[in-house]
């Protein structure tokens, strides 16, 4: 007895569109994105910071100079979990910058 493939082709249909699709965009996402790198500096300097979060405005920078203000954050958290008899180091730290100038427009 023949098995009935008809009723399967438009499931089979769709599933391909799903799969070539997400393989499009896949491949365009990779394409797109930077690949990235690491700065040794930048790792030494998110290891040296403190636990917490700092807000400060440099001093050369301050908001009372014209046409240039800075603000500068850091944030660090080093946590260990536990779990299910395992014990796993969390350490996430950020450095972030938010500078406005004028400028001669």
């Amino acid at each position: 007895m023949p098995l009935p493939l008809a009723p399967l082709i438009p499931l089979a249909v769709r599933l391909g569109l799903v799969a070539s699709t997400s393989w499009a965009v896949t491949r365009w996402v990779r394409s797109a994105a930077y690949p990235g790198r690491t700065d040794q500096r930048a790792e030494d300097a998110l290891d040296e910071l403190g636990e917490g979060l700092t807000v400060h405005h440099p001093a050369d920078r301050a908001a009372d100079s014209p046409g240039d203000r800075q603000t500068n954050a850091t944030a660090r958290l080093r946590r260990v979990v536990r779990f299910r008899g395992k014990a796993y180091e969390v350490d996430a730290s950020l450095m972030a910058r938010l500078r406005l100038r004028e400028t001669d427009e």
